[in-house]
C-alpha cells in the first residue's frame, strides 16, 4: 500500500523556503517561518524534505540556478564586454541598495554563514562559482580577441580578479549604503581590464 499523493508542488515549496532562507538565512529563518511561508504543516516539510538542512540546500540550489540564468543573461548579451561586465556589476549594486529587499546575494552569505561547517553548501557553492567563472572566461577571451580587452594577463585570471572584485562589491554594499562609493569600485575594476 503507497503513502497519500503529495498535494503540493515541491517547486513552490522550494521557492517559499528560498525566499525565507534569503531574507533571513539558515539560523535566522526557525520551523515555524517555514510553515508559514510555504503553507506546510511541519510533518509535511519533513517528510517531503527531510530537514531544515535538506529543504536549505534545495532552496540555495534554485537560488543558484535562478541567479545563474540571470548573470549568464547579462554576460552573454550582445554589445561590448565591458557594457556588459558594468551591467552585471550594476545589478548587483542595485540589487544591494534596494530598500524594500534589502537582502544581498544569498549565494555569498550562504557562503559566509555556512560553508566553513557545512560541506554541502561548500560543495553547491563551489559548484555555482565554477559555473559563472566559465562565463566570464569565454567574455572574457572574447573581449581579448576582438581587442577589446587586455591581452597581458589569461582569461582565467582576469575573470577570477573580476569575480574577486564583484563579491567585494557585493559584501561591501551589506554595510556601505553609499552608491557613489560602490560605483566607484565597479569603476575602477573595469578600467583595469
Amino acid at each position: 500500500m503507497s503513502g497519500r499523493p503529495r498535494e503540493f508542488d515541491d517547486a513552490a515549496v522550494i521557492d517559499a523556503a528560498m525566499d525565507a532562507f534569503w531574507t533571513h538565512g539558515y539560523e535566522g529563518t526557525s520551523a515555524q517561518t517555514l510553515v508559514e511561508c510555504t503553507g506546510l504543516g511541519r510533518g509535511s516539510l519533513y517528510n517531503a524534505f527531510g530537514s531544515k538542512l535538506n529543504l536549505y540546500h534545495e532552496a540555495l540550489e534554485r537560488y543558484q540556478t535562478l541567479g545563474l540564468q540571470k548573470q549568464a543573461d547579462i554576460l552573454n548579451a550582445p554589445g561590448l564586454v565591458k557594457d556588459r561586465l558594468r551591467t552585471l556589476m550594476q545589478s548587483g549594486i542595485d540589487e544591494e541598495l534596494d530598500p524594500a529587499r534589502q537582502r544581498g546575494c544569498m549565494s555569498l552569505f550562504a557562503a559566509f554563514e555556512r560553508g566553513a561547517k557545512d560541506e554541502k553548501v561548500r560543495q553547491i557553492s563551489q559548484a555555482y562559482f565554477t559555473r559563472i567563472e566559465q562565463v566570464l572566461v569565454h567574455l572574457i577571451a572574447v573581449g581579448q580577441h576582438s581587442g577589446e580587452l587586455a591581452t597581458e594577463r589569461s582569461p582565467v585570471v582576469v575573470a577570477r580578479t573580476f569575480l574577486s572584485s564583484y563579491y567585494g562589491l557585493r559584501a561591501l554594499g551589506r554595510t556601505v549604503c553609499d552608491r557613489a562609493f560602490l560605483e566607484g569600485i565597479m569603476e575602477g575594476t573595469l578600467d583595469q581590464l
